[in-house]
């Protein structure tokens, strides 16, 4: 199915956005990437929304095709260092902030909670430590004000002009402010991946600090933007579930005992990468929360004029500059690929004790069922990380803290406000109890 949508442009030329709504179209889309670019949106964006000058000018000639290689510092081998060194910071945030407590339940508000752990934890495993201590000042302080940067985000990315969203820019100048590089330098245990980009900024003299620094904060909302929401998603599900966290809880302790590791709340628990591979049930809890909260949009902007071939009967003529969008939800939400969509399943990705892949629609098998994180070459680079972090994460608070939602609440709702732009946010807070567990 596709739809089209009529765009006045600045000339008041015409322009077209076309919808492909059906997913087994997918795949033609994907393929184009001479034809349809990403990079071509994200270039004229991301610059206005976070303060720095574009980097695909004559001005800066080079450093935008080094940029983006550096983003291979987030995957592969490299994907080892940074998921050691995150569940050593997640270790330091719990054990120093929710592990020092006797066996009491303590109350608190779910979001509130994994937000502060994941932001202060992502932060010290991406930026590194402090020059004194292991910790930052003022970690809360900061994530208070990339909140409020991030209520404005659906505005700039639509290109509103920041000085009309009221103390935006200030707030903007003071984020960035926090990653000028007489403040960086000062910084150990920094990964590979900050450490590359800023020797490429210093590569050029026509970068001012200013500008690296806008650089290196567009770089913390990429890393929690939506990892943020996410965590909270996935941890929100299973716990409203008390077979499924039971089931998951397990599946982390029998991966530790394989590993001959016997589990006490009075110790220090380090899960490799490969121990996290191994979390079958978990992963599946946390790309079935994805599905339902993810509602990213993937854009194509047309770099000639030329005839899109869906597939063997169909075409659609594309002008130069028109847009072509993919938007996922559509096919995450189809009772025809997920049977009884709105309802989470912790298992619905296992089968046979294995992952499942094997999604269909009109009886033909889908290459693409789940896409939380994009396609093509505009997926996002970070998202291994990302699912390896939103597994420690639940694996800590799993292994060591008893867990129940207050009786009597509002079940959260998505809220729609940052629809096209990634995981969205939940309508309301969530209130839970926690304690530490016996054993």
């Amino acid at each position: 199915m596709l739809e089209s949508m009529r765009v006045k442009g600045a000339q008041q030329q015409r322009k077209y956005t076309t919808f492909i709504m059906d997913p087994l179209l997918y795949p033609s889309i994907i393929k184009q990437g001479r034809q349809l670019d990403f990079h071509e949106f994200t270039s004229k964006v991301a610059p206005l929304t976070f303060g720095y000058p574009p980097v695909l000018s004559s001005t800066f000639p080079g450093l935008w095709e080094q940029i983006k290689r550096s983003f291979q510092l987030l995957q592969g081998d490299h994907l080892v260092p940074l998921t050691d060194s995150m569940m050593v910071n997640l270790m330091l945030v719990f054990r120093q902030d929710h592990l020092d407590r006797d066996g009491d339940w303590r109350r608190g508000s779910l979001y509130e909670f994994c937000s502060s752990v994941m932001f202060e934890a992502t932060f010290l495993t991406i930026y590194g430590k402090p020059a004194t201590g292991s910790r930052h000042r003022g970690m809360d302080n900061m994530r208070k004000d990339f909140n409020e940067f991030d209520n404005m985000f659906p505005f700039l990315i639509a290109q509103i002009p920041i000085w009309l969203l009221g103390g935006t820019k200030a707030i903007r100048q003071k984020l960035i402010s926090y990653f000028l590089p007489q403040q960086m330098s000062r910084w150990s245990n920094t990964s590979q991946f900050i450490q590359r980009r800023s020797e490429l900024f210093d590569q050029h003299d026509k970068l001012k600090d200013v500008d690296k620094a806008a650089h290196h904060f567009a770089i913390l909302w990429a890393s929690v933007g939506n990892t943020l929401p996410a965590t909270f998603w996935a941890t929100y599900f299973l716990v409203s579930q008390p077979e499924a966290l039971k089931m998951v809880r397990q599946e982390i302790v029998d991966v530790l005992r394989d590993s001959g590791i016997m589990f006490s709340t009075d110790k220090d628990v380090m899960l490799s990468k490969e121990q996290l591979d191994k979390l079958i049930f978990l992963e599946s809890s946390i790309n079935e929360s994805l599905r339902l909260s993810s509602a990213s949009m993937n854009i194509r902007v047309a770099q000639e004029d030329f005839s899109l071939r869906l597939d063997n009967d169909r075409s659609v003529g594309v002008r130069k500059g028109d847009i072509v969008a993919l938007y996922p939800q559509s096919l995450h939400l189809d009772p025809e690929i997920y049977e009884d969509p709105q309802t989470f399943r912790f298992d619905r990705f296992v089968q046979d004790d294995r992952e499942k892949t094997d999604f269909s629609k009109n009886g033909q098998k889908l290459r693409y069922y789940l896409m939380p994180f994009g396609s093509g070459s505009s997926m996002c680079p970070g998202r291994y990380f990302a699912i390896n972090e939103i597994k420690q994460f639940i694996c800590l608070l799993l292994l060591y803290f008893d867990l129940q939602l207050d009786d009597a609440q509002n079940r959260p709702n998505l809220d729609s406000r940052r629809a096209g732009l990634g995981i969205l946010m939940p309508s309301l807070d969530v209130r839970f109890c926690y304690r530490l567990r016996a054993v």
